[in-house]
């Protein structure tokens, strides 16, 4: 027996008057997406620890900009790498399996 969602009593149904159905493949990208953010983010964090005390050896004077520009390029480094380091793919075999 397959449970029906419910609002207020009432079937949730689409113009047509069916159900609506939400695709494997597409509940899979949105997934594989949120685990390699997920991933991105936990390396964004390790980048940001690991180079805390880094300065600049290039500038005798670093700028108030400076810290922005590192935390904005270390981003960009974590989303570039996400999927690529193995996290993500280990939540996303066990999320798929739920």
């Amino acid at each position: 027996m397959i449970s029906s969602p419910l609002i207020n009593g009432s079937l949730i149904t689409n113009s047509l008057g069916k159900i609506p159905s939400v695709s494997h493949v597409q509940n899979d990208k949105q997934l594989r997406k949120q685990t390699n953010s997920f991933e991105a983010l936990i390396l964004q964090i390790i980048l940001d620890t690991s180079m805390k005390g880094d300065k600049n050896i290039f500038a005798d004077n670093n700028k108030p900009g400076d810290r922005i520009y590192q935390s904005m390029y270390r981003s960009e480094i974590a989303k570039a790498s996400a999927g690529s380091f193995g996290i993500s793919q280990m939540l996303y075999d066990y999320l798929s399996k739920k």
